[in-house]
C-alpha cells in the first residue's frame, strides 16, 4: 500500500516524457536570400597586348566581398545583388615600369638577353559587384544550379611595380598613366559548392602609356572558381 504513490508518480513522470516530440519541427524560410558572401581564386591573364609584351611565370588573384540578394520573383530564384569587396591581383610579364631623371615614367619591354629575377605588378582593389542571378534553389535546399552575369566596378588604392635583377631594383607605386578606375563584365555558372567565374575588363590599364610609339592599351582577363556562402 506504501508503494502505491511512488510507483503512480514514475508512471506519470514517463508518460509525461514519452508525450514530449523527439525532435523540434523544422521552419521553412520562405523569405531566404542566397549567396550573401563569396569568395574566389582567379588565374589572371594580359589581354589586347602589344606583341612585344608576354607574360611569363604565375599570375594570381584573391577575392572576397559581401553582397545583398534582392530576390524579383515570389519564388525568389531570380534576382539582383548589389555588395562590396577586396581583390589582390598580381601579373608577371615583360613589361618594365620605370622612371627617367625628370620624373617621368618609362616603358619598355625586356628582351629575353637580360638578366633578372622578377618583373611584376599587383593591385589591390575596392570592388563593388552589381550582379543579375538566375538559379534553381528552393527554401529547402542549399545545393543548386546558378548563372550569375553583371558588372564590377573598382578602384585600385594601391599600385605596386616590382622589377629585381642582381643588384639592383626598381619599385614604382605612382604612375600617372595607369586608370584607377575599374569596370569589368562577370559571368558565374555552376553547381552548388565549386563555380566556375569570368571576369573581363572593359577598361584599358594604360590608356595614356606608349611602348615603341604603340599605346599600351592592355585589359585584364581572368578566370577562376568562386565559392558562395549564405
Amino acid at each position: 500500500m506504501f508503494l502505491s504513490a511512488p510507483v503512480w508518480a514514475q508512471t506519470e513522470e514517463k508518460d509525461r516524457l514519452e508525450s514530449i516530440p523527439d525532435s523540434v519541427t523544422s521552419v521553412i524560410d520562405s523569405l531566404y536570400r542566397e549567396d550573401q558572401f563569396y569568395v574566389g581564386l582567379t588565374f589572371n591573364l594580359i589581354g589586347n597586348k602589344p606583341e612585344a609584351i608576354s607574360q611569363s611565370g604565375f599570375s594570381g588573384g584573391i577575392h572576397a566581398g559581401f553582397t545583398r540578394d534582392f530576390p524579383l520573383n515570389k519564388r525568389r530564384n531570380i534576382a539582383i545583388a548589389a555588395g562590396l569587396g577586396w581583390s589582390l591581383n598580381s601579373y608577371s610579364h615583360n613589361l618594365f615600369i620605370g622612371e627617367d631623371a625628370n620624373g617621368e615614367s618609362i616603358f619598355r619591354n625586356l628582351t629575353r638577353d637580360l638578366e633578372y629575377g622578377t618583373n611584376r605588378f599587383t593591385a589591390q582593389l575596392i570592388e563593388a559587384p552589381l550582379e543579375f542571378r538566375w538559379r534553381t534553389s528552393t527554401p529547402e535546399t542549399y545545393k543548386f544550379w546558378r548563372i550569375y552575369t553583371g558588372l564590377k566596378f573598382g578602384y585600385i588604392y594601391h599600385f605596386k611595380s616590382n622589377f629585381v635583377q642582381p643588384e639592383n631594383q626598381v619599385v614604382q607605386t605612382d604612375v600617372p598613366e595607369l586608370d584607377r578606375l575599374r569596370m569589368g563584365a562577370t559571368f558565374t555558372f555552376g553547381y552548388n559548392t565549386f563555380n566556375f567565374h569570368i571576369y573581363y575588363s572593359l577598361n584599358s590599364l594604360f590608356p595614356d602609356a606608349r611602348l615603341n610609339g604603340e599605346t599600351i592599351d592592355i585589359s585584364v582577363f581572368r578566370v577562376g572558381l568562386m565559392f558562395y556562402i549564405l
